[in-house]
């Protein structure tokens, strides 16, 4: 079976998976590094759930792939948006250094996640043709 549009050899939806799993573990992580006790330094892991729910409904769910992996991808843009408060902190003296790199690794792995998920859309739509 075609396995669709594939990023270093994985998958969209084990991608999908792969990556709400890195967002979870980091929120859960840098908070615990920084003794925050703010909510807001879990975001990304709060990001990181539907996301991740989304690739493993997409492989045990094969006919609602295409709901959920759009599901996933407009989390992905909210990742994106969500990272462009860095250049708002970034020279805040205030911010902590934690939450401006959870800022921009936001903003860098969600622009790059949504762009795999547009190719992915883009190629699915090729290949149905």
């Amino acid at each position: 079976m075609d396995e669709g549009y594939t990023v270093a050899g994985q998958s969209m939806p084990n991608l999908t998976t792969l990556y709400g799993g890195f967002l979870i573990l980091w929120g859960v992580a840098i908070s615990q590094i920084s003794d925050s006790n703010s909510v807001t330094s879990y975001f990304p892991s709060l990001l990181g759930i539907p996301i991740m729910i989304s690739g493993v409904v997409a492989n045990k769910i094969p006919e609602k792939r295409k709901l959920v992996m759009h599901i996933a991808a407009v989390f992905g843009v909210l990742c994106a948006l969500g990272g462009t408060r860095f250049f708002m902190v970034m020279s805040n003296s205030e911010t902590s250094n934690y939450a401006k790199s959870s800022m921009l690794m936001l903003l860098v792995t969600g622009s790059l996640y949504t762009y795999a998920c547009v190719q992915s859309f883009k190629y699915a739509r090729k290949s149905s043709q």
